[in-house]
């Protein structure tokens, strides 16, 4: 299996879970190895190398780690292609950039390939259709109209459900997330997730971080949460430094904003609003039914070279699954602190005013889209590879 980042991680543990009780009685016990995160290293996943090495997002920022990742995925691909090595079966999870190659190569030598996540032809890219053909044996895919358009070109695939609407209650437990965050049912909270990967913390944790001062000044009691990744907190909390606030008590007064270690989900539990980075954290929080805005930046090069390759309107998952701007998008030169603060204070003052016909619209949409992406994905995943094999 190969992982490439903090939200295939998650997805893979979720996957190995599964596999784990369908072949829990087997003749054969189950091993697996290749790239990880430490989701899959709780159910017993051998990782050779950490998955972070895999995190880089944008054209630009690939180029500068392209040896690295290069030598990685021929390393890989030499030590899979070896008899004591040889799996039954490849499983890249999500990252196709790096997947969707190693998977041709192990194909060609007559090892079964699984690609779970489609990549979002329907989005971006819609010339991978034929990289994907060549590729994967099967496409376990997380969105329900995704195996209909794979099967026009002739890919199988199954839809097992996303996994986070399965893990993610469709009713969120805000008191208890605020309980175990030491935060006050009457708070308003603000929750920022400037992203997973170290390149997105460059080009978005100060502006979040900016955005949530200006926010501040205009409504002084709301408080602030950001989860952070264990390896780019102390990062992350000299950016909310610089941007005025205090991340630890000092001189007997509390942090202005509190940075947690992980703990993405309770936050988005907890928060009533959260300012997201597009990329699976915007679908996490409309699954915790959570109003938001959602904003990105990334090098001017890759930028220009992405919004060619773009195929609708829409960037952030919440509005690609509803077909329509349900909450705004900030992008690139659009992104900028006031932009986002003054979106956000708009869904503030509407979750201020009781019973908002905006905001129970919004929750509503989000519940029904909760619903449509349920399924038992682990059982589902775990059958389909299981028919794969014979």
């Amino acid at each position: 299996m190969v992982a490439g980042e903090a939200s295939g991680d998650l997805l893979a543990g979720l996957l190995l879970k599964g596999l784990q009780i369908r072949w829990l009685d087997g003749e054969k016990a189950l091993i697996t190895y290749g790239i990880g995160g430490p989701h899959m290293a709780q159910q017993g996943f051998n990782a050779w190398w950490p998955s972070e090495k895999l995190a880089v997002r944008g054209y630009v920022e690939v180029l500068r780690h392209y040896r690295e990742i290069s030598r990685i995925r021929q390393q890989l691909k030499s030590r899979l292609l070896t008899p004591a090595e040889r799996p039954d079966v490849f499983i890249g999870v999500d990252a196709p950039d790096f997947n969707l190659q190693l998977e041709s190569d192990l194909r060609s030598a007559g090892i079964k390939t699984v690609q779970f996540v489609c990549p979002s032809v329907w989005a971006w890219r819609a010339n991978r259709i034929e990289k994907i053909r060549k590729s994967a044996d099967h496409v376990l895919c997380i969105f329900p109209f995704e195996p209909a358009l794979l099967a026009q070109q002739g890919i199988a695939a199954t839809f097992v459900g996303h996994p986070l609407a399965n893990a993610i209650a469709l009713i969120p437990d805000k008191a208890a997330a605020r309980q175990a965050l030491g935060l006050d049912t009457s708070d308003t909270v603000v929750a920022l997730l400037p992203g997973s990967r170290a390149s997105e913390i460059d080009y978005l944790a100060l502006c979040f971080f900016q955005a949530a001062a200006l926010i501040k000044s205009a409504r002084a009691a709301i408080k602030f949460i950001a989860p952070a990744l264990p390896g780019l907190q102390t990062r992350i909390e000299a950016l909310a430094r610089q941007a005025g606030f205090s991340t630890h008590a000092q001189d007997g007064q509390p942090a202005t904003i509190h940075i947690l270690t992980g703990q993405s989900h309770t936050a988005l539990a907890a928060c009533d609003f959260a300012i997201v980075a597009s990329g699976t954290a915007t679908l996490e929080a409309a699954l915790f039914k959570r109003p938001m805005v959602i904003a990105y930046k990334m090098h001017w090069l890759s930028w220009q070279i992405m919004r060619r390759k773009q195929l609708q309107p829409w960037v952030g998952l919440p509005n690609i699954l509803c077909r329509e701007f349900v909450v705004p998008e900030l992008l690139q030169d659009a992104a900028t602190p006031e932009a986002i603060a003054q979106e956000a204070l708009r869904w503030l003052d509407a979750i201020a005013a009781r019973q908002n016909p905006k905001i129970a619209a919004l929750e509503q949409r989000f519940a029904k889209l909760h619903q449509q992406l349920q399924g038992n994905t682990a059982e589902l995943a775990s059958t389909a590879i299981e028919r794969l094999l014979g």
